[in-house]
């Protein structure tokens, strides 16, 4: 319980001196927070079309479909504010050879290189997300229970987790080759297909967004939980998905970390 609370005031500590940071560029905070808000807009736009076309898409109705774009855009938040960021900035750090600074501090690695810098103005996509989850609700016309509710906490937890294990592998990567710009923009493209319910995608698609990028973990199972939809046992399945993604990152990022000579080694 010390172990957490500590880590969890390290984790303020972070959110405040990257606040500090952003409000001595208000300029550069204001048009942030404003290009957020246009992409969060504009994530909803190609489904507004199809559904001007159609009345369901894979079984899925327009105010359904709504709420795989909320999950969608409140995760997206999270990457972009939190978890981008701090690996582009950990992979900088290997570059230039100042990696070293962020390992002698007293505090477990793998927190420190994900927390190193952080947008705050990303917070906008998440309560983007949360407003087109309260829309899509209202205009389904009915409220989830407060189990429903839990679950779908519960999974986008779950999402968050597996979100940061792909990226923790990615900076893995970056100790044996450096440049892993290129995977990191294939992680975020690969992410947009996110914005579809998982019953869209078919054959090797299907299993491949289920397993091995589970984007239908991250974005159509919280839906799913929020409408009621979601049996316990694909629900448990997402958690030990999201705990063997948890345990390969971290003895992936570990057998990175032992084979890195620092930058005077």
């Amino acid at each position: 319980m010390g172990s957490a609370r500590r880590y969890l005031t390290l984790l303020g500590v972070q959110l405040r001196a990257s606040a500090a940071q952003a409000a001595q560029y208000r300029v550069d905070f204001m048009l942030g927070a404003a290009l957020s808000v246009f992409w969060s807009a504009a994530a909803i736009t190609p489904l507004l079309v199809l559904y001007s076309r159609r009345t369901t898409l894979g079984g899925w109705t327009r105010a359904e479909a709504l709420i795989v774009v909320a999950f969608f855009t409140g995760l997206k938040g999270a990457i972009q504010g939190a978890i981008e960021p701090s690996v582009t900035n950990t992979v900088e750090h290997l570059r230039k050879g100042t990696l070293d600074f962020l390992l002698l501090k007293p505090a477990d690695a793998e927190f420190l290189v994900s927390t190193t810098r952080l947008q705050p103005w990303r917070a906008t996509d998440i309560g983007g997300g949360l407003a087109l989850l309260a829309y899509a609700l209202h205009d389904l016309g009915r409220w989830p229970s407060v189990g429903a509710m839990a679950a779908a906490f519960a999974l986008v937890l779950a999402a968050l987790a597996i979100l940061h294990s792909l990226w923790i592998m990615v900076v893995s990567l970056a100790f044996i080759t450096v440049k892993v710009d290129n995977l990191t923009f294939l992680l975020g493209s690969v992410y947009d297909a996110a914005r579809w319910p998982a019953s869209v995608w078919r054959g090797a698609l299907s299993w491949v967004f289920t397993l091995v990028i589970p984007l239908a973990v991250m974005t159509t199972y919280p839906a799913l939980a929020v409408l009621g939809r979601l049996d316990v046992a694909h629900g448990l399945g997402a958690v030990g998905l999201a705990l063997a993604f948890v345990t390969m990152a971290r003895w992936t990022w570990k057998r990175s970390l032992s084979r890195y000579t620092s930058a005077g080694g």
